[in-house]
């Protein structure tokens, strides 16, 4: 995405004024910025999160190119088990049209299953899969998507990422399969981030309270990709973070820009019944990532994005695999 803005040189909100005021903010300390970009080039790419079927895919593409908002990835959160293959095969040839990623949650999750620590307090185990049979459910869903040509996984569970690792490894799944590490799990540090990448991980969603020194901290460990909410879900913060998406992006690519919404029900597991919303969700969504790169353009930000029809992480650091050759 290049514009006559993204040629000169980038400039904090309202810097002109503040300065001119007296209350200009220091200069950015050039060792905070990330050292990493995507391969291929570029430092960011996009991402239209909770597109939960066919019908809400077909409004997000027609939203997009209306409002002309690139897509690099657009993921689902329900779950592979929560579509039909006929459906699972509908999204996957939209998405490959537009050469776009398409990426479905792997289930079980241990937030819908009968243990009761969940709902407690202390929120147990949360969405970790629990026991044999919540694993081999993601691992069925994983072989299912793949062989109707998903080309990315959404992982909430250590063990199912290194289960869905060594899976690819050995030819089980596609060795091209992006697995990407939900919100919902998201590591806090840079010790725990790059734990991630060595189970598997080619995309990492951090929690958008984040600061952006934590992204800095992770960045000085790991070039893994992260996925990071320029507007968090209300279950996950509802923290809108638009006029800091050029710093974000400096700090923590290479980052994909995820454009969810807040003060919006929750639509997992999405059915027929919560369709007007899904749709309304899935429409205004776009419009947000319109506004975000509205944002970057406006401040000389808005170059580097990656290319279009790019979506592999790059060569990253991965635990070895007993008996593995090599």
């Amino acid at each position: 995405m290049t514009t006559d803005a993204s040629v000169r040189a980038a400039r904090r909100p309202g810097e002109q004024a503040l300065t001119a005021l007296g209350l200009g903010a220091p200069a950015l300390d050039p060792a905070d910025a990330s050292a990493h970009s995507f391969p291929g080039g570029g430092k960011w790419r996009t991402e239209i999160p909770s597109c939960e079927g066919p019908e809400a895919l077909a409004v997000v593409l027609k939203e997009s190119s209306r409002l002309d908002v690139p897509i690099h990835r657009i993921s689902q959160g329900s779950g592979v088990w929560m579509l039909t293959d006929a459906e699972i095969t509908e999204m996957v040839e939209a998405t490959d049209e537009r050469d776009i990623e398409l990426c479905l949650f792997t289930g079980p999750r241990g937030t819908w299953d009968i243990g009761g620590s969940v709902r407690s307090d202390s929120r147990g185990a949360g969405l970790r899969a629990r026991g044999h049979d919540a694993v081999a459910g993601c691992v069925e869903d994983a072989v299912r998507a793949t062989e109707l040509g998903v080309k990315c996984l959404l992982v909430a569970d250590e063990g199912v990422l290194w289960t869905l690792h060594r899976a690819r490894q050995a030819g089980i799944i596609p060795a091209d399969t992006t697995l990407k590490v939900s919100a919902l799990v998201g590591p806090v540090n840079p010790a725990s981030y790059s734990v991630f990448e060595h189970l598997g991980a080619d995309s990492v969603n951090v929690p958008s309270d984040l600061t952006l020194d934590h992204l800095t901290e992770i960045r000085r460990v790991s070039g893994a990709p992260m996925d990071m909410y320029i507007e968090a879900p209300d279950d996950l913060g509802g923290y809108i973070r638009m006029y800091e998406v050029a710093e974000l992006i400096r700090r923590g690519a290479p980052i994909y820009l995820k454009f969810g919404l807040s003060k919006a029900p929750g639509i997992y597991p999405w059915g027929t019944h919560l369709r007007d919303v899904t749709l309304d969700t899935a429409r205004e969504r776009v419009r947000r990532g319109r506004l975000a790169l509205d944002l970057l353009a406006r401040h000389g930000a808005d170059g580097d994005m990656a290319p279009l029809g790019s979506r592999l992480p790059g060569s990253l650091n991965r635990f070895p695999i007993e008996g593995a050759a090599g």
